[in-house]
């Protein structure tokens, strides 16, 4: 897929892995719209980028996506919807039985899978007119395998797998030219993993791996560690389930 010239529009580009997506695309010669909560994150990344728009959204609110809508259609429009942003409740804090879990459970899906939804909906008819457009979905390393620490948070990435397959095959069966890319990144060094201990990418070891599978029309992108544990699970799923659930994972849950 060529990526010079085209608008793009990132979700959650304030920071970590949206912001050096943007800084790439940038580079390559893209247009660059970035949303997110924090308008302080915002200004700054717009301070560190001056050709990058800015518009101020919570992925989870149906009046914000409706109103970002209007300005990127007033903008000109978009070729790339990349649904970049994501949440994850703290683990060690939600017990399956307490309240918090449902309510954390519920933060997560209304982020990481019904916002994008949400998303891909009211831009569809912008992207379609377009000869070559895209939407990036990003999901997790555990929408393979789930995580015990992370049992909700992988659940809603699982379901955004599996919206993602049958999105991409129902606008294939309508001849759309809308591709469906599915995005898997490992764990990656941002703000949301700073507490984790385990090997982890850099963001911009992960944003050149996107790329390089967007240049290559690969549809399903699986990035660093991503790869093996896909291939691993194919072959050996309880040692691989094993491997992303460590037994000091487990003893920390008693």
């Amino acid at each position: 897929m060529e990526l010079k010239g085209k608008t793009i529009l990132i979700t959650g580009g304030g920071s970590g892995i949206g912001l050096e997506a943007a800084k790439q695309f940038l580079e390559i010669g893209a247009k660059v719209i970035i949303t997110g909560r924090n308008q302080q994150k915002l200004d700054e990344a717009k301070n560190r980028y001056p050709s990058l728009i800015t518009i101020q959204s919570d992925a989870r609110n149906e009046q914000d996506a409706r109103a970002l809508h209007c300005q990127v259609s007033a903008l000109g429009g978009i070729d790339i919807l990349y649904n970049n942003a994501g949440v994850g409740v703290p683990p060690l804090n939600l017990g399956i039985a307490d309240d918090r879990h449902l309510n954390g459970a519920a933060y997560e899906m209304e982020v990481n899978y019904l916002g994008v939804i949400r998303l891909n909906n009211l831009f569809m008819d912008m992207l379609k007119s377009r000869k070559e457009a895209a939407i990036i979905n990003t999901t997790s390393i555990l929408s393979i395998v789930p995580s015990v620490m992370e049992a909700t948070y992988s659940a809603s990435k699982a379901a955004l797998a599996s919206y993602t397959r049958s999105l991409r095959e129902h606008l294939h069966i309508i001849g759309s030219n809308v591709k469906v890319f599915e995005l898997l990144p490992p764990l990656v060094d941002t703000e949301m993993t700073a507490d984790r201990k385990d090997k982890k990418l850099s963001p911009e070891q992960f944003v050149k791996g996107l790329i390089s599978g967007l240049h290559k029309n690969q549809l399903t992108i699986r990035v660093g560690d991503t790869k093996l544990v896909y291939l691993l699970n194919r072959l050996l799923p309880k040692f691989t389930y094993g491997l992303v659930n460590p037994a000091k994972d487990k003893k920390s849950l008693k």
